[in-house]
């Protein structure tokens, strides 16, 4: 993966979201990978996202997932042509977050991201995302993604 271009490189790189944003110092630099089958990422906690107990935050986590699935959506949406209009950076926002914690996550080991699109029309995508380490889901998410159209 590491000579493909990421997903929020190709598609928006001067976004500045916590998450996924790479015009954002600060924040968590995701960067994800098309699939045939949907979406991939890679993401090394730092220090700082300590849950107080010693593995990754849940905030963290929720961000990551959501951010995730953004790239998943953004990336379908580039393939099937629906674009952002006018000054609008995305074709889509998040309309809904649903988030499972299964397990611990660790903080000190990198963990694995999984985005798929469920369902898709123009007006709202429906996307599933994992949070894997070591081969189990730590947490899942399902999102919802609706049409952001200029009023």
């Amino acid at each position: 993966m590491s000579d493909e271009i990421s997903i929020q490189d190709r598609l928006y790189p001067d976004a500045t979201c916590f998450g996924c944003g790479h015009a954002n110092p600060d924040g968590l630099q995701l960067h994800s990978y098309a699939t045939a089958e949907g979406a991939v990422a890679t993401f090394r906690p730092w220090p700082q996202h300590d849950n107080g107990l010693g593995f990754l935050n849940g905030g963290i986590i929720a961000t990551l997932l959501d951010c995730h699935s953004g790239a998943t959506v953004f990336d379908e949406a580039d393939r099937r042509g629906w674009q952002a209009e006018g000054e609008i950076p995305y074709p889509f926002v998040t309309a809904g977050l649903d988030v499972r914690y299964l397990r611990p996550a660790p903080l000190t080991e990198p963990v694995e991201l999984r985005g798929v699109i469920a369902s898709a029309d123009e007006s709202v995508v429906i996307a599933d995302v994992q949070l894997l380490w070591d081969g189990k889901v730590r947490a899942e998410a399902t999102t919802m993604w609706k049409r952001w159209r200029p009023r």
